[in-house]
């Protein structure tokens, strides 16, 4: 059976007064069945631009200069824009970053929810919608009084789930998390990853977890990928890669997780000569303009 999601030599760049800049630069995985693939690395390493990718939803002056995305045996990238638009939402489907930014907040949260099933045709009876509008609330462990609420009288942990709702009502084959859990507290960032895991398990779908917070992979991802500078560096079970990571700044991202010996992380970080080449991926110098 093929792999729900395999992506083979994408690479994504945007131009800049300095030359262009390659964002995403020969990147390849796979996503299994019913898996939960992490995407990990620091902030502008590219991995939401993997998101938006595979989405199609790069915007100029970004551009996908070339490589292949097969979801369930289907190119994305050479679909007419029509047809992306009939597959997002329907097989596979985006939680951005911050919910806020993508609810509406002059739209009641029912709206919102019906809206994306009512664009790929979906009709039904005024009771009927009530009905299912429900049911995907709990699915999320939100009470169906929330259907009526507009985004600003829910909490940040409310909102996101909300958006989990949208994600899953036409049960995706793959589910991109783009760090789902920013800008909310410990306690709050839990509940929501054991209410996209628990979505997850019932819809049979696959993941795609994207962070920057090792801990979190830990508890949820069953492999990881680390980016840096628009590369995989490396790309394993979670388990191996705690246990044995093998890139330096693979070694580096591990020695960032908070210990009762933080004295010794640091100390072995500093004290390790790979750990010197490492730079953050905006201080690369950007390819010339032809």
């Amino acid at each position: 059976m093929l792999p729900p999601l395999k992506v083979t030599n994408l690479h994504v760049s945007y131009p800049t007064p300095r030359g262009v800049v390659k964002a995403v630069d020969g990147v390849s995985f796979t996503v299994n069945e019913g898996e939960r693939f992490g995407l990990i690395g620091e902030s502008g390493s590219g991995k939401s631009t993997i998101a938006l990718a595979l989405m199609r939803l790069i915007r100029p002056p970004g551009r996908i200069d070339s490589g292949e995305v097969l979801l369930n045996g289907v190119d994305l990238l050479k679909l007419p824009d029509d047809e992306m638009r009939e597959r997002r939402l329907a097989d596979i489907a985006l939680i951005t970053q911050g919910a806020m930014n993508s609810l509406n907040p002059v739209m009641r949260i029912k709206h919102q929810i019906i809206d994306g099933m009512q664009s790929h045709g979906v009709r039904m009876s005024s009771r009927d919608w009530n009905r299912r509008v429900a049911e995907l609330l709990k699915q999320v462990d939100l009470e169906p009084e929330v259907a009526n609420l507009y985004p600003h009288q829910l909490s940040g942990g409310m909102k996101q789930r909300v958006c989990i709702a949208i994600a899953i009502s036409l049960q995706p084959r793959l589910i991109i998390a783009d760090e789902p859990t920013s800008a909310l507290d410990v306690v709050v960032q839990r509940r929501v990853m054991e209410t996209l895991r628990k979505v997850q398990e019932e819809l049979g779908a696959s993941v795609i977890l994207i962070g920057h917070d090792m801990g979190l992979m830990a508890q949820f991802a069953d492999r990881v990928a680390v980016m840096y500078a628009g590369k995989l560096v490396e790309v394993d079970t979670v388990h191996n890669i705690f246990a044995r990571p093998q890139h330096p700044y693979t070694r580096l991202l591990m020695s960032s997780i908070p210990s009762l010996d933080e004295r010794n992380l640091v100390s072995a970080a500093a004290s390790d000569p790979a750990s010197q080449p490492m730079r953050p991926p905006d201080e690369l110098s950007p390819t010339p303009l032809p």
